[in-house]
């Protein structure tokens, strides 16, 4: 199974629609779920991995990396989802506005989310944007991404080796993690710490799919888990998430409040970017029987197509929802509608825009795609499958 930015990986694929899941079942709070937030950091390092495995691939097959196609290509893929959840949110504020945590009238709430300012919101004006909230994430994401592509580039084309790169990453992850646990401060009330909202203290995790995207281009970390390590590397990442979301959610492990532990912040969520550092670097470089698994067709295709819309659109269908269900079933039901909106985002307003986000990928990626596949329709999978 190849590593390479342009093939097909579907267990990649299936492990967003775990990730996502847990998201959605903890903002549910579905018993046995309470650590299911864990799934952002799993986000976090497949989101590093992929972009960085892309510029890589444009930077090895043109010589360059072009900046300015790939925020076009990142604002196509991710703004019109993002508009029409803020859009209507805002329309039905009187009936969303007041749901769960929120500081915000209707349009500065929007205006935030827009802006991909979610986390500064929180963490220093200690805002939190009700229906939006999920929206810091998001911010931490497209933050990182107005630096790390070009500060890739810079180093490129300066000379230095990508190896060279990979260790200056692993030092900045490392910096994180000493950051996080030095600057944590026991927040007021149920308030969660400034730092989980921070781009430099809580970085390490999109900075360890750089690092592990970085790390495979060598032929000597590719044939190092192509072996019998890959193996091992994907039941050890895979049981280090379970286990710390498994054990965060029932208070096993710190305690029954993981916002009160600066452990948390500087030790167990990088150990969940780890663990999915070890996950994916098993299933791109080997088959296995998790990978096997996690790429089932059905799994794949969720998590390519219905995360994203689901991760923006569940709050809004709880805050219209919520008060008309109880219990199990009614936490269930109110999955299954978020899942049936986000699957309709995703054909109506999602699919239109990715048509147009092709016409902004690299030349070479349509010509590899027909090269492969024999027909353009059949490879257009290829790439969009590494879309985040």
């Amino acid at each position: 199974m190849s590593s390479s930015a342009g093939s097909r990986v579907l267990p990649l694929d299936g492990l967003r629609t775990f990730a996502i899941i847990g998201v959605v079942l903890y903002h549910l709070h579905v018993q046995g779920f309470g650590g299911g937030f864990v799934g952002v950091n799993v986000f976090f390092v497949l989101s590093g991995y992929l972009i960085t495995s892309l510029l890589l691939k444009e930077q090895m097959q043109t010589g360059t990396i072009r900046l300015g196609r790939f925020w076009v290509r990142r604002v196509l893929r991710l703004y019109p989802t993002l508009l029409a959840v803020v859009l209507v949110a805002v329309a039905l504020w009187p009936l969303v506005g007041d749901y769960t945590y929120n500081d915000l009238d209707a349009w500065p709430a929007a205006l935030v989310a827009l802006t991909y300012t979610g986390n500064f919101a929180r963490a220093y004006a200690h805002l939190s944007q009700g229906v939006f909230a999920p929206g810091w994430s998001l911010a931490m994401e497209e933050q990182f991404y107005l630096v790390w592509p070009p500060v890739l580039a810079f180093f490129l084309y300066r000379g230095f080796r990508r190896r060279s790169v990979a260790w200056f990453g692993a030092a900045a992850v490392l910096a994180s993690c000493v950051l996080a646990y030095v600057l944590y401060e026991t927040p007021k009330g149920i308030a969660t710490p400034d730092i989980y909202f921070s781009p430099v203290a809580n970085v390490a995790p999109l900075l360890l799919g750089c690092v592990l995207a970085l790390a495979l281009t060598h032929e000597r970390a590719r044939t190092f888990f192509a072996g019998r390590v890959g193996a091992w590397s994907t039941w050890i990442g895979i049981g280090v998430i379970v286990a710390i979301a498994a054990m965060l959610g029932n208070g096993s492990l710190i305690g029954d409040d993981w916002k009160n532990e600066p452990l948390f912040f500087g030790v167990l969520l990088p150990a969940v970017g780890l663990g999915t550092t070890l996950l994916i670097a098993g299933v791109v470089s080997r088959k296995t029987a998790l990978g096997s698994f996690l790429g089932l067709r059905p799994l794949a295709w969720f998590g390519r197509n219905v995360s994203y819309s689901l991760y923006l659109w569940h709050m809004i269908v709880m805050a219209l929802l919520d008060p008309f269900v109880s219990g199990l079933g009614g936490k269930l039901l109110l999955l299954g509608a978020s899942v049936a909106v986000a699957t309709a985002s995703h054909f109506v307003i999602e699919k239109p825009f990715l048509r147009v986000k092709k016409r902004f990928e690299p030349a070479s990626w349509s010509v590899e795609r027909t090269r492969e596949t024999g027909h353009e329709s059949a490879g257009q999978e290829t790439v969009e499958s590494l879309r985040v």
